[in-house]
């Protein structure tokens, strides 16, 4: 694989990990601001938003600019936001740098996305986008049970000060490893081309899948840190190694589905949001037995995650006429889905339905996704539509 994916990789790792760490640390987080958890829960979900909104606006402001400059940018940006949030002397300030943070988050895997296309023969290009991805499940195998260890034993600050360091050494990585010559495919004047892929209703239809389906996996786990303790019988300490398990499953399904989604798209979607329907519904149950909830864990992450290459080849593949916006959408669309379930399971845990009640608005959100698809599907045979697997247009990427 060539060494630009590498570097887009390294920069989803650290972003994997802003995004993700606050996870096993909502229960300092709160006590030090004095928040309960579900208030504490909002940093997910404002995160999560600010992701779904700069994944449009940033990516469409930056239509006509060279990506790599644009990703090394976005970079600053991010080691920006976790400056501030290491530093944060209230609520609102945290929430501010969680803000700045995410801003770059849609835009930064949007535009990478297409890249990693690019750099790759058409049948690996499922695959590259994995790699990208990749950074994102490494932060959840080794980045957030470490950041969780290393903010429980010297306070949550000093996870958002690695957090830091970690952006300055991916923004090396980006200058040194992106390559100029594969990061020029895009042209002055392209947003209005890029638009046009929005007049297809399988792309609407792929973005909602991606809403629900993301939204069913990453909502139910929000409150996992909880869960584990109150439901499970898990200490403290024992939930920095619980999402190390969590963290593996997302590696191997997100290497699994790539390959899987490379072999036929819309079959591997169907069956793996029927899966990740069935774990959340077998999750309600586990979370009451310490093993049982080690294996749900590891199955929600293996299950949801390996969904995601398939779900913004998809997007690709209908948009491939002007795929960078549409990429950037999808992105968003992750996180708006992310938002959604974090906020429904605050909502469900606020009205006194328990720390598990988060698992069961997973359920349905998985159950809407897989709809979603089944109907995409059917439509897309109905009308002849060329198989999800197409190449990308050369005339749109290079």
């Amino acid at each position: 694989m060539p060494l630009g994916l590498f570097a887009l990789a390294l920069g989803g790792f650290g972003i994997g990990l802003t995004e993700f760490v606050i996870l096993g640390l909502l229960p300092e987080v709160a006590a030090d601001f004095d928040v309960s958890i579900p208030v504490a829960g909002y940093l997910v979900s404002g995160y999560a938003l600010s992701v779904a909104v700069g994944g449009i606006f940033v990516t469409a402001a930056t239509a006509s600019l060279k990506p790599k400059s644009v990703l090394c940018a976005l970079m600053v940006l991010f080691i920006a936001g976790n400056l501030i949030s290491a530093v944060a002397d209230t609520y609102a300030v945290m929430m501010a740098g969680r803000i700045v943070a995410a801003l770059c988050h849609g835009a930064f895997f949007g535009i990478g996305a297409v890249l990693a296309s690019t750099l790759v023969t058409p049948d690996r290009r499922a695959r590259a986008i994995s790699l990208m991805f990749a950074g994102l499940t490494i932060a959840n195998v080794l980045g957030v049970p470490l950041g969780t260890f290393l903010g429980q034993s010297y306070g949550w600050r000093s996870t958002f000060w690695a957090i830091t360091a970690i952006g300055v050494v991916a923004f090396i990585g980006l200058v040194a490893l992106i390559p100029q010559r594969a990061a020029e495919y895009r042209a002055a004047g392209s947003l209005r081309r890029e638009l046009r892929a929005f007049t297809s209703g399988q792309v609407w239809l792929s973005i909602l899948v991606t809403v629900f389906g993301f939204g069913a996996m990453f909502g139910s786990f929000t409150y996992i840190a909880p869960m584990l303790i109150d439901l499970a019988g898990f200490s403290p300490s024992a939930v920095p190694w619980m999402l190390v398990l969590f963290g593996t499953g997302l590696f191997v399904g997100n290497i699994g589905g790539g390959r899987a989604a490379d072999l036929n798209l819309d079959k591997t979607l169907i069956t793996l949001l029927s899966g990740l329907t069935v774990v959340l519904l077998a999750f309600t149950v586990a979370i009451h037995n310490p093993w049982f909830a080690a294996v749900a864990v590891f199955l929600l992450g293996a299950v949801g995650f390996a969904a995601v290459p398939g779900m913004q080849m998809r997007v690709l593949s209908f948009a491939s006429q002007a795929p960078t916006l549409a990429s950037g959408v999808n992105i968003s669309a992750f996180n708006l889905g992310n938002a959604i379930g974090a906020y429904l399971g605050g909502v469900t845990i606020a009205a006194g339905f328990g720390y598990v009640s988060p698992v069961w608005v997973g359920a349905g959100l998985a159950a809407v996704a897989l709809a979603l698809i089944l109907a995409a599907a059917r439509r897309a045979r109905g009308t002849n539509t060329p198989t999800p697997s197409s190449s990308l247009s050369p005339t749109a990427v290079g």
